[in-house]
């Protein structure tokens, strides 16, 4: 009897994961067609860092229209974050607290904050400094592909916004007891090292002052991640 219980609680599970997966998906395509309303202006918005479209070729019959749909995918993305965030939280919050949920709550527009920030540290300071590095670098003279440069700032903008998630994450997985605001101190240095891999993968150009201007703002976010996990902490011990 229990076995079996157990087995509909987990089905109960996976149907309400399936649930919130659909409902984030439509927010997602919600967005993307809020996005398509002003594509005109997100392709100009893409195109500022170099110059403008006139400083890019478009090459294939279909270069344009999987530009459109890639730009569009981002922003829609970008504009369905608090929705998809209060998804994740509605799946996980039957198995919370209310101290716990009210946590949560806070989290998701802090999670939404902490991405567009990112994206748009990518696209001020990053693009600006990366593209007349690229550009301007000895040798031909460079043509850029539309689409090569709009992967390019895309996948920029999405993982440097990504990367800004970091603290939440260390603030939750403190608040589930795996991590501790001492351990993360005193793991400092393997901390260093991991942001400057972080940096040189993520940063576009090999220069040390572009890989330095992401370094920068990751470290001050691993130190608010060690402040959030010293607070959640306190809390979990009052709990």
């Amino acid at each position: 009897m229990s076995e079996k219980k157990q087995e509909m609680t987990i089905w109960q599970h996976l149907d309400e994961l399936r649930k919130r997966l659909l409902f984030a998906a439509i927010t997602i395509v919600v967005g993307v067609a809020v996005s398509i309303l002003f594509a005109d202006w997100l392709l100009d918005l893409i195109a500022r860092p170099i110059g403008g479209l006139e400083n890019l070729l478009s090459i294939q019959v279909t270069e344009n229209l999987s530009v459109y749909f890639r730009v569009t995918l981002l922003s829609g993305f970008i504009l369905s974050l608090p929705f998809t965030f209060l998804q994740l939280f509605l799946f996980i919050s039957p198995g919370l607290t209310p101290k716990e949920r009210k946590w949560i709550i806070l989290a998701v527009p802090l999670a939404t904050l902490l991405f567009v920030a990112g994206a748009v540290f990518a696209y001020l300071v990053m693009l600006p400094a990366a593209i007349p590095f690229l550009v301007e670098f000895p040798g031909p003279e460079v043509l850029p592909k539309w689409k090569d440069y709009v992967n390019f700032v895309t996948s920029l903008i999405f993982w440097i916004g990504l990367s800004f998630e970091a603290p939440l994450i260390m603030f939750i997985l403190a608040k589930l007891g795996i991590v501790d605001a001492r351990g993360l101190a005193k793991q400092w240095r393997i901390a260093v090292i991991a942001i400057a891999l972080i940096a040189a993968v993520a940063t576009p150009t090999p220069d040390p002052i572009n890989m330095a201007l992401l370094m920068a703002p990751l470290l001050i976010l691993y130190l608010l991640g060690i402040l959030l996990a010293a607070l959640a902490s306190r809390e979990k011990s009052k709990e």
